[in-house]
């Protein structure tokens, strides 16, 4: 009997002793696709493992009982079921996991028209978001081009040494060829967009959405290397009321204020910004490197939510500057006989603008919007006077229909420009009117779950250059849920303007009107990209992105200098071919977020006898971001960037150079923080190597920069939030 009860005892404890296996494979409850990455535990106890790429998961190693499995994933609601083990049915498990609520905010897309998550989007898309553009009111409150500087694909170049004008560059692309939005909107074209376009303040921003690659479907001429739209913050019921103080050691002051929020039916958003720039001559050549600047931004939208299908809101924007550069002498108002070149460029900018939203049923989803905007310049380019006026008005109608395998969008709409010179101005420019009328059609068929497939069409008549059609083809493949692949290609156009960075870098004085013989610029684009994404732990992601580009400018308009001194507008020869590559790597580690991107584009002449270059356009841009926080408290970072093989015009070829920009945050619970940042630390600067102009002091002739000329700048921001 002894023997027995010890054998009893011995079985009993080696049946508690046994270890199980659980096999499962993990989903997403509404989409059905599997998950990797998933986390699950033995609740109470050190078992644990994770989910493969195929969304499988095996638990070992488990005792004999009953135990409670725990799943986790970024972005979904945790799970618990209890089982008895040993499990009578050993085939793997169905777990579902459920997307949570408020764990991870989608980001949408608004410029591709179909309001998609950017994940679904069959073109390649980057979302600057709200903790970016937070982020950049603190480091860079006065414009936008700080942070557009920092992607890859994109290059902001100083187009005038003394008066600070900027223009932006994707894929090796003049400025002319990206399409600048707000909120859907074209503002910033003809001869308004020289002038003061980065000059928008990021604290009312919700978001830059950027597309890399033709747009012109989308959006008409223009939009041939990418598409950049500034999407406005909108109001919620809680009270969103800030304040941003900042100083640089280049002697700019900015106040900037913010106040949002939503009453029952009603909202309202207010934005208020004050620069204060004094001049700067950095390197003591006697001309300011930093303009003297006087800068105000005012922008109130009014929201009316008419009922749970509709919504209108409705803005107003002003916004001023005076920009006076050159001679310090001149500016600080002591002028002589030599001492006498100066550079102003004083605008306005009025601008009116609507939306109307009107979803009637689960199908239809109905946008009417416009806009007006009244551009006004008074420039003194070396005792050069010229006064031109810009009346910019747009109009959209438009239809998404979110059918059951399709999201089509049909609609039209008309653009106006008319531009006026003050009779009185001595230049050879005249007076223009463009109309362009548009209509578009686009269909996303949803082929299954791994496939989508978009085309588009659209066809513009523009009053003097005539017709343009333009087809676009996208497709979106996900094998799994974890990669995904896009190739879209697209046509585009941008009719003849003289008023393009190229032709504006001798001023007014000697400009020609447009013939009524030139041609418009066509172009054809394709882009790849593959990006994959996969969740390492609960608090460790990794995304891998490759994209590839191309790009064709045929009948390509370049400024021809005679031999009088006059400039004009003729398409060349040749045509240009753009060619080139984006990679980048994103590791975030619970608090600690690594970037490394790598860029190489090639734009040169086609068709000619031998390789000729476009003038700034980095062909290697490499890119690198570090930053830390400690949650409610610190927030630190460091980025780097080194550009090389740059050619300025004659293909001559320029300095390779590093440029490293650190900032520190201290938070002081939630309403009040303070950063101190600090931009190429390094100093390197253009006129360490040449001089930024030949001629003489009284007539001096500026050199193309094709570097920073500003040096080592330090800022300090206060941001209060009540």
């Amino acid at each position: 009997m002894k023997k027995f009860l010890w054998l009893m005892l011995l079985l009993c404890g080696n049946a508690a002793l046994a270890q199980h296996t659980f096999t499962a494979i993990v989903t997403d409850s509404a989409t059905h696709e599997t998950l990797p990455g998933v986390s699950a535990r033995i609740k109470n106890s050190s078992i644990g493992a994770a989910s493969d790429g195929q969304g499988k998961l095996i638990l070992r190693n488990i005792p004999t009982g009953s135990q409670t499995i725990v799943f986790s994933y970024t972005g979904y609601q945790q799970k618990q079921i209890t089982l008895s083990f040993p499990l009578k049915d050993h085939a793997a498990s169905q777990v579902k996991l459920a997307a949570a609520q408020n764990a991870i905010e989608e980001v949408v897309v608004s410029s591709t028209r179909t309001n998609s998550r950017i994940e679904d989007l069959p073109m390649k898309v980057e979302v600057l978001g709200q903790e970016e553009m937070d982020e950049e009111n603190q480091i860079k409150p006065g414009n936008v081009a700080s942070i557009l500087g920092d992607l890859s694909v994109i290059h902001v170049q100083q187009t005038s040494a003394t008066t600070g004008n900027t223009t932006i560059r994707m894929q090796g692309l003049d400025g002319r060829y990206t399409q600048l939005l707000r909120d859907g909107l074209p503002l910033f074209d003809g001869f308004s967009g020289n002038f003061g376009v980065l000059s928008i303040p990021p604290l009312d921003l919700k978001q830059i959405e950027i597309i890399k690659g033709s747009s012109s479907t989308l959006y008409g001429g223009g939009a041939i290397a990418g598409l950049i739209n500034f999407i406005s913050k909108t109001p919620t019921p809680q009270r969103d009321l800030s304040f941003t103080l900042n100083h640089s050691s280049l002697k700019e002051s900015n106040v900037n204020g913010y106040f949002a929020q939503r009453f029952g039916k009603f909202g309202l958003t207010m934005l208020a910004q004050q620069t204060i720039q004094n001049q700067v001559d950095v390197n003591k050549d006697g001309f300011s490197d930093v303009p003297k600047l006087n800068s105000t931004v005012i922008h109130p939208r009014f929201f009316y939510y008419i009922n749970d299908k509709s919504k209108l809101d409705a803005g107003y924007a002003l916004s001023y500057e005076n920009r006076i550069g050159g001679d310090m002498q001149v500016i600080n108002g002591k002028a002589d006989n030599i001492h006498q070149y100066i550079e102003s460029n004083k605008s306005y900018r009025n601008t009116v603008d609507f939306h109307y939203q009107n979803n009637p049923d689960s199908i239809h989803h109905l946008n009417v919007k416009g806009s007006a905007s009244n551009y006004n310049l008074n420039s003194n380019d070396d005792g050069f006077h010229f006064h031109g006026n810009q009346l910019l008005d747009y109009a959209e109608v438009s239809d998404l229909m979110n059918l059951k395998h399709n999201d089509l969008i049909t609609g039209v709409n008309y653009t106006g420009e008319y531009f006026r010179k003050n009779a009185s101005d001595p230049t050879a420019i005249s007076d223009y009117t463009y109309h362009t009328l548009g209509a578009f059609v686009q269909d996303g068929l949803h082929v299954n779950e791994k496939l989508l497939i978009e085309g588009g069409l659209r066809a513009d008549h523009h009053n003097t250059f005539g017709w343009f059609v333009l087809p676009r083809i996208a497709f979106l493949y996900k094998p799994v849920t974890s990669l995904s692949m896009r190739l879209s290609s697209g046509l585009g156009y941008k009719a003849p303007n003289i008023f393009i960075p190229e032709t504006l870098a001798g001023g007014f004085s000697n400009l020609l009107p447009v013939t009524s013989n030139l041609k418009s610029e066509r172009s054809f684009g394709v882009n790849f990209d593959a990006n994959y994404h996969m969740v390492l732990s609960d608090e460790a992601t990794l995304d891998i992105d490759q994209a590839l580009y191309y790009t064709r400018i045929n009948n390509p308009l370049i400024p021809v200098l005679s031999s009088g001194g006059s400039v004009s507008l003729n398409n060349a020869a040749y045509r240009i071919n753009s060619a080139g590559t984006d990679t980048y790597v994103r590791l975030k580690i619970d608090e600690l977020e690594l970037y490394l991107g790598y860029n190489h584009t090639v734009s040169k002449q086609a068709q000619t006898n031998k390789t000729i270059y476009l003038p700034f356009s980095p062909q290697n841009k490499i890119a690198a971001t570090v930053a830390y926080e400690i949650e409610g408290k610190w927030r630190f970072g460091v980025e780097e960037s080194y550009e090389t093989n740059q050619y300025i015009y004659d293909n001559q070829k320029v300095k390779n150079f590093l440029f490293f920009a650190g900032m520190v945050e201290r938070k002081f619970g939630e309403k009040l923080s303070l950063v101190l940042n600090c931009e190429n630390i390094g100093d390197f600067r253009q006129s360490r190597y040449e001089s930024l102009y030949t001629g003489t002091i009284t007539h001096p002739v500026f050199k193309p920069l094709w570097a920073p000329i500003d040096g080592r700048v330090f800022n300090l921001a206060l941001r209060i939030k009540i």
